[in-house]
C-alpha cells in the first residue's frame, strides 16, 4: 500500500489523538513498571513488567505505518520519546521536591520507603537512556521492517496486516530488548550475555503474543483510518 507523504502538521493533525495518546501512555507506562522483575524461578529467564505494555507501543506503530507510512511513525515514535523523556524530568523533579510518598507511612521504615519510591519514580540516567536507545533502534526496525514486508506482500486482508505486524513486531522486540539488556542489564547489573539474550527472545515472544491477541483490534482501526483518508480525499 502507498501511502502519500503529508507534512508533518498535517501528520500531527491527522492521526488519531487517542491512538498517538496510547502510545504515549504506553511507553511511560512501560518504563515505570520496567522497574519490577518477574520472579520466574529459573536463573537464566530474566523479565520484568513493562512487557504488559510495551506490545501497545509496537500495535501502535504497526497501525500507523499501515495508514501512514514508515517516515511519518519513525517521526511520531520521535514526539512520543520526547514526551516520555519530558515524563521522566516531571518524574524526576517530583522525586526531589521534599515530601512524603503516602505508602511510605510504614512504622519505623518511612524513610527507607519514602528514598525507594523516590528512585523509582525519579529513574536512573542510565536506564532513561539504555531505553531511549533501544526505542530508537526498535522503532526503526519495526516501521520500516513492516513497511518492506508490505511492499513484498501486498493486500489489504487482515492476513497481510498479521504478517507485517507480526514479523515487524517479533523482530524489534527482540532488538528492544536485547538493546537495552546489553546496555543497562549488563553492564550495570551483571547480567550474563545468556540472560540477555534469553530475555530479549523470551520478552519478544511474550509481546509477540499480545501482538496476535490484539491484532483484530489494530487491523479494525488501520482500516477505519485508511477509509476516513479515502473519504477526505
Amino acid at each position: 500500500m502507498n501511502q502519500k507523504p503529508v507534512s508533518f502538521r498535517t501528520l500531527l493533525r491527522t492521526v488519531p489523538p487517542l491512538l498517538l495518546t496510547l502510545m504515549v501512555l504506553s511507553i511511560v507506562g512501560m518504563n515505570l513498571l520496567a522497574n519490577k522483575s518477574i520472579n520466574t524461578g529459573v536463573d537464566w529467564l530474566a523479565l520484568d513488567c513493562g512487557i504488559l505494555l510495551s506490545w501497545l507501543t509496537f500495535l501502535s506503530m504497526d497501525v500507523m505505518t499501515h495508514c501512514f507510512g514508515p517516515k511519518a511513525t519513525s517521526q511520531l515514535s520521535f514526539v512520543a520519546l520526547g514526551l516520555n523523556l519530558l515524563m521522566a524530568g516531571i518524574f524526576f523533579l517530583a522525586s526531589r521536591i521534599p515530601g512524603v510518598w503516602g505508602e511510605s507511612f510504614v512504622e519505623g521504615s518511612e524513610a527507607v520507603i519514602n528514598t525507594a519510591l523516590n528512585n523509582t519514580f525519579g529513574g536512573t540516567w542510565f536506564i532513561i537512556l539504555g531505553s531511549s536507545v533501544a526505542f530508537v533502534v526498535s522503532a526503526l526496525i519495526n516501521n520500516y521492517l513492516n513497511y518492506f514486508i508490505g511492499k513484498l506482500k501486498k493486500g489489504k486482508g487482515f492476513g497481510t496486516f498479521a504478517l507485517r505486524s507480526y514479523v515487524s513486531t517479533f523482530v524489534a522486540q527482540f532488538a528492544d530488548n536485547l538493546v537495552f539488556a546489553l546496555l543497562v542489564s549488563k553492564l550495570f547489573f551483571g547480567w550474563t550475555v545468556l540472560q540477555c539474550f534469553t530475555c530479549a527472545l523470551t520478552g519478544a515472544v511474550l509481546e509477540l503474543v499480545f501482538e496476535v491477541v490484539f491484532s483484530p483490534l489494530g487491523y479494525r482501526l488501520s482500516r477505519r483510518i485508511m477509509d476516513k483518508r479515502s473519504e477526505a480525499i
